[in-house]
């Protein structure tokens, strides 16, 4: 006993090529650096300046994530 309610519906993918993704998660990583620049006094006092430089790292590692996701997009798109 099948009805409408049984069958799924075909969705699309959000984002198939990854490209809003890592742009949304590179800056955000910016921003988090940001912040961290504003709050470097604190996170000295509570010994925590590491954060500073993991959020630098994300931001910088989203650069060249962010030139090989849109590579690959126009690779994908001339297809």
């Amino acid at each position: 006993m099948t009805g409408p309610q049984d069958t799924p519906e075909l969705v699309e993918p959000l984002d198939v090529d990854g490209v809003r993704a890592v742009a949304v998660g590179t800056v955000l990583w910016a921003v988090a650096f940001i912040v961290c620049l504003l709050l470097r006094d604190q996170l000295a006092a509570a010994d925590t300046t590491w954060w500073t430089w993991v959020c630098l790292t994300g931001a910088l590692l989203g650069l060249p994530g962010l030139w090989y996701v849109r590579r690959r997009a126009r690779a994908y798109a001339s297809r």
